[in-house]
């Protein structure tokens, strides 16, 4: 097996160019040392990389890891520069991570996708189509949908009545959208995600759990991505917004009137009450829960794994059950692990004066 068919294999058959470390190197800005003709067709961690495929090391931690890789080409940062590498070729990049942004769009290439509606799909009356879309098979837009240019819906997906989907979005298989939603341009949305579902509002009356009919919207703005399995409610007489720029993890259940700030980051499993207002920049952690009716601040942090009951100031950082600033938090832990300690202790010296303690003769 000749070296690029080594490449192409562990590569997941997804490599579609060849770059040379000196093309890398003026690409990134970084200092190239070694051999400038060696040559990568795909990337792989430091462990996995074979012959043929670039690495990264982005801390002295992983030095062993970069002293045995089979790599051909290493984006290392200036504090490791000088630890050994069997790679033919490292290049000197102050954030390897940022550079892989600018190579690798040119090492997996895009497959060229033909626009057209498959002949399976169903357009509903009114149903308007922008410049090179591309529907595939049992796609449905439902009545009065309007499909922006250059937008790509793959294959199951359903869009319902009157829903607005922006320039170059992507919405991947067996994704739903209900009625009256809003898709702003270049959003991602990633299998099975559920967009304008009714939120969970009842009332109590006559003895029984009476449905609030839902009636807002559910907005989302554009450059957000939306990963599989998340569900966003729609608003029940309020909209429920994403804002710009925000990242949205896998299977994260957003309620009814929620407003998420720009440029904000929620990972996996978080779960966020109805009309919660989350400021912009806020970084949520996986399987964070916040009750209803509050306010995160601009800027906050909150930790995986918080209960957040209150507000959080803007710019804080607070984790915890229940959520609190993040050094009180840790306080609070280290308390409760010391009072285990003298629990133990104390119960060493009840042993000894009181004698034991709880214990029932049943033969007596």
């Amino acid at each position: 097996m000749n070296t690029r068919q080594s490449s192409e294999q562990h590569s997941g058959g997804e490599g579609g160019s060849v770059l040379t470390a000196s093309a890398i190197a003026q690409l990134t800005g970084g200092a190239l040392e070694g051999d400038g003709d060696a040559r990568v067709t795909s990337v792989a961690s430091l462990d996995r990389a074979r012959e043929g495929q670039l690495s990264f090391c982005a801390s002295s931690k992983y030095a062993t890891l970069l002293a045995e890789t089979a790599a051909s080409i290493v984006l290392i940062t200036p504090d490791v520069a000088k630890s050994p590498s069997r790679a033919p070729a490292r290049i000197i990049v102050d954030k390897p991570h940022d550079s892989l942004l600018a190579l690798l769009p040119r090492l997996y290439v895009t497959p060229v996708r033909t626009p057209g509606v498959h002949p399976s799909a169903i357009l509903g009356r009114g149903v308007r189509l922008g410049a090179d879309v591309s529907i595939g098979p049992l796609v449905s837009l439902g009545a009065g949908a309007q499909v922006g240019d250059r937008v790509v819906i793959e294959a199951g997906v359903s869009v319902a009545d009157n829903v607005l989907i922006g320039d170059e979005s992507h919405l991947n298989s067996g994704v739903r959208v209900y009625a009256n939603s809003q898709i702003g341009r270049r959003v991602i949305l990633h299998s099975n995600v559920v967009v304008g579902s009714d939120g969970f509002g009842y009332v109590w009356k006559g003895n029984r759990h009476e449905k609030i009919p839902h009636v807002g919207r559910c907005i989302i703005e554009d450059d957000v991505e939306i990963g599989a399995g998340t569900t966003i409610d729609r608003g029940s007489i309020d909209d429920t917004v994403i804002g710009a720029g925000t990242k949205i993890d896998n299977l994260v259940m957003i309620a009814h009137n929620v407003r998420i700030g720009r440029l904000c980051m929620v990972a996996a499993q978080a779960g966020i009450a109805g009309s919660m207002r989350i400021g912009d920049g806020v970084v949520i952690g996986g399987q964070a829960g916040f009750h209803g009716h509050r306010t995160i601040g601009k800027g906050a942090r909150i930790a995986a794994q918080s209960g957040v009951f209150g507000d959080v100031p803007p710019g804080e950082t607070w984790s915890g059950y229940p959520a609190r600033p993040h050094r009180e938090s840790l306080r609070a832990q280290a308390a409760l692990f010391r009072l285990t300690a003298m629990m133990k202790g104390i119960e060493r010296i009840l042993g000894v004066n009181g004698g034991t303690r709880g214990t029932v003769d049943d033969d007596r």
